[in-house]
């Protein structure tokens, strides 16, 4: 719980008594100052003594330490380096569309050619959206960014393409060339070991030959300025990456919802509004993530029949959900469903404690506003086979709606 006490000089103080399971000092002192209400150049002074998280630090630990950093909300000049193909396109998409509303300046380099293809799904047959506000799209590979930028400078580049090392470093040793003050990077919480104790917390061990990890040690050692995002699964508008439409195209279809194990399995799916406010909150106090890494995550989690039930309900359906064995009916779980058969979630802590980043992801008002756009664009009566649902209901047997 916090108190703000205000004053004619525009000064806050802020007595903080508690704030979930760390310990803050019991006096913040924030000062603004601001020569208008619209002004991008407004300054925020912070001098706290509280507890940050570490990316090096072991599990739950945490390191004590009193910075005394400006967040300035100035204009920014961003670079977007954007995967062509997979869930994460969109994450770069709402992230444009997001800074451009606060002011800033964008490109979206997108990876590829922009007659390809790829280009006529979303998020890319959207991207008159970004250039209707002000942003600016290009087309080419990371390996020649500096010819297809031709000299143009940037105050931020966020890298949301490479999975690997190889990938990464040409647009990294670019950016560092090129005077660019903040490097930005979408990892994943895939990279993190199996638990025992979840959920995920920056600072759990990962995976040494994941390929994330790897750029992240690169970016750490190349950059006075740098942080890593660590999404999981997402929904949202202009996602090319079947989510909760998996559910729904069984759901609309009267088939039942197969799913590996218990079902009760927990996972994580946040709104990727979520993962852009997140990532420009990151932008805009650029001292404050320096040497981060977060968790890109919803603060809740959600069971795989939860899900379904959710989804269900989005719909206005009913849901029939049937679990089984993988190894017993020979079928890869991977290949069968879209999220993993185990528990599997991460907590964005590190947001939460450092940027004073608020998650919005509402699951069931959320996936209704998904089921009316499955809906608008026709998906509900699109013809889809469902070849590997009926083996497995073939193993079980267990009739198959027709």
């Amino acid at each position: 719980m916090a108190t703000a006490i205000a004053s004619s000089s525009s000064s806050l103080i802020f007595f903080s008594t508690s704030l979930s399971s760390y310990s803050l000092s019991p006096l913040q002192r924030i000062s603004l100052s601001s020569t208008s209400h619209h002004s991008l150049s407004s300054s925020l002074s912070i001098s706290p003594s509280f507890l940050a998280l570490s990316a090096k630090s072991p599990r739950r630990a945490v390191s004590s330490f009193s910075p005394s950093f400006a967040v300035r909300a100035e204009k920014k000049n961003v670079l977007v380096v954007n995967t062509n193909s997979g869930g994460h396109a969109v994450i770069g998409f709402y992230f444009a569309k997001e800074l451009l509303a606060a002011g800033h300046g964008v490109t979206i380099l997108t990876v590829g050619e922009e007659g390809s293809d790829k280009m006529k799904k979303p998020p890319f047959n959207r991207f008159s959206e970004i250039v209707g506000a002000g942003g600016k799209t290009v087309w080419g590979e990371p390996a020649d960014i500096g010819k297809v930028l031709e000299g143009a400078t940037f105050d931020v580049v966020l890298d949301n393409n490479g999975k690997d090392l190889d990938t990464v470093r040409p647009v990294a040793d670019w950016a560092k060339s090129s005077g660019v003050k903040q490097f930005l990077f979408i990892s994943s919480a895939g990279i993190y070991k199996p638990t025992d104790e979840p959920p995920h917390v920056e600072g759990d061990t990962v995976k040494a030959d994941a390929g994330h990890v790897g750029v992240e040690k690169y970016i750490s050692e190349t950059f006075g300025n740098w942080a890593s995002f660590r999404p999981q699964y997402m929904i949202g508008s202009g996602n090319n990456k079947d989510c909760e439409e998996w559910f729904f195209d069984r759901i609309v279809r009267g088939r039942p919802v197969l799913i590996p194990g218990s079902g009760m399995q927990l996972t994580n799916i946040a709104h990727v509004r979520d993962l852009s406010s997140m990532l420009t909150l990151a932008v805009e106090k650029p001292e404050a993530a320096s040497g981060n890494i977060f968790n890109c995550v919803s603060d809740r989690a959600v069971t795989l029949d939860g899900m379904a039930k959710l989804c269900a309900q989005a719909a206005g359906l009913p849901v029939e959900i049937v679990h089984y064995d993988p190894k017993a009916v020979g079928i890869d779980a991977k290949k069968a469903f879209p999220f993993r058969n185990m528990h599997f979630y991460a907590e964005p802590r590190a947001a939460k404690e450092i940027l004073g980043w608020t998650g919005t992801t509402n699951l069931t008002v959320d996936l209704k506003e998904r089921f009316d756009e499955y809906v608008k664009i026709g998906r509900d009566k699109k013809e889809i086979k469902f070849e590997t649902d009926d083996k497995i209901l073939a193993a079980l047997k267990v009739p198959v709606a027709v």
